[in-house]
Parts: structure tokens; sequence; C-alpha cells
């Protein structure tokens, strides 16, 4: 038996609408179709195989920060999504050099959610 990819990230989310707006103008996924649940939710392309999945209705607390829970997508160019960040005026952590080489800034979702931006490590 073997573990083939990561599949989806599923994130619980209060308000869907805000969230949705979140994911797709500032971190710019696209939205794919989603099966007829009974909750609401939205899902979208990350990457070529995987998917993040919103879960609408969050009513527990969100418990997430860089150096906890958190996901990363890998990005092209730093200087270019940071850019696009302060044009819409939205926080993120100051940008970091990991010890591979590899820059990255943190983004926090409406609900508190972190996500990474990082580039390869420099020997990649």
């Amino acid at each position: 038996m073997n573990h083939r990819e990561l599949n989806h990230v599923a994130l619980h989310v209060e308000n869907l609408e805000e969230s949705c707006n979140f994911y797709e103008r500032v971190l710019e996924l696209k939205p794919i179709p989603r099966p007829s649940f009974n909750f609401p939710g939205a899902w979208y392309q990350l990457g070529i195989s995987q998917e993040l999945h919103l879960i609408g209705e969050r009513n527990e607390p969100v418990h997430s920060h860089p150096r906890g829970n958190h996901f990363a997508l890998l990005i092209d160019d730093m200087d270019d999504w940071e850019t696009h960040l302060k044009k819409l005026k939205v926080n993120y952590y100051e940008r970091r050099t990991r010890p591979d080489g590899a820059f990255q800034i943190y983004v926090t979702d409406p609900d508190g959610h972190s996500i990474e931006l990082c580039t390869a490590p420099s020997d990649s």
C-alpha cells in the first residue's frame, strides 16, 4: 500500500461568502465543481491535482499559526505575490528565508487559518 499524493485540504469556515471572496480575490484560487452535499461549502483547485475544500457553518474556534496548524502553497514569484497583497491591503507576516533558501510569507484567512506562501528551496 502506498500514499500517492495529498488529495485535499479541508477548512471549516464561519462565513462561506467571505471566505470564498478571500480565496478567490487574495489567493487567486479557481473554483471547481462540488458535489451537492447537504451543508454549505466550496471547492478550489490547488496546483495540478490537489484541492481546497471549504466547509461552511463553523462554530468552533480555529487554532492556527505559522508555526502551528497551517498549509503551504508553492508559488512562483515572491515579489509578485507581495506586490499583489500590498495592492489589496492584505496583512501578512514579513518575508522570511528558510535555512534551505526558500522564501516564505504567511497570510491569515477571515477565520484565522494561516496559509504559507513559499518558493522552492534555492537548490531546486
